[in-house]
């Protein structure tokens, strides 16, 4: 299967505003820089993105994410190799990323507002609408997982 269309090539402002946003939240924001990549992968596996599912592992690699962790991810809640913040965090994403007819419930918010500051929440909110923005715009255009490795220096993650 081969990629439907280019929107770098085709929207190159807008796309670029959005790494801009995604870098903003994920490397310049020091508490993101831990939770990113388990935020990242949780909402890419959610939205069955499989070229962001693909860049957040090998991300996560090259950050030194032990890759036990990374297979748990999808499973966060059975698992004991998460902390209650990663766990706020991961919960935050899901509810953002899977939006219930109602919203978010006061239970979800307040398990979140327990980890996290106000601040924090809303940086993190803006994490998980950039990553569901990236996810949507990968799977309508059938992006290749592995394609943009060399690009984004993700051939150093060994993995392949």
């Amino acid at each position: 299967m081969s990629q439907r269309l280019d929107y770098f090539k085709l929207s190159p402002q807008a796309s670029n505003k959005l790494v801009e946003l995604s870098m903003l939240l994920s490397s310049k924001t020091p508490f993101l820089a831990d939770l990113a990549h388990l935020i990242t992968l949780r909402a890419s596996q959610l939205n069955g993105c499989a070229f962001c599912v693909d860049m957040h592992v090998k991300e996560a690699r090259i950050h030194g994410e032990r890759e036990l962790r990374l297979h748990h991810v999808a499973v966060w809640r059975e698992s004991p190799l998460f902390s209650p913040r990663e766990r706020a965090a991961l919960e935050w994403t899901e509810a953002l990323t899977q939006l219930a007819p109602h919203g978010v419930s006061d239970a979800v918010y307040s398990a979140v507002r327990e980890q996290f500051s106000e601040q924090e929440i809303s940086d993190l909110s803006f994490l998980v609408v950039a990553i569901n923005g990236w996810n949507r715009l990968n799977v309508a255009v059938r992006a290749v997982p592995g394609t943009a490795d060399k690009a984004f220096g993700l051939d150093k993650s060994d993995l392949s």
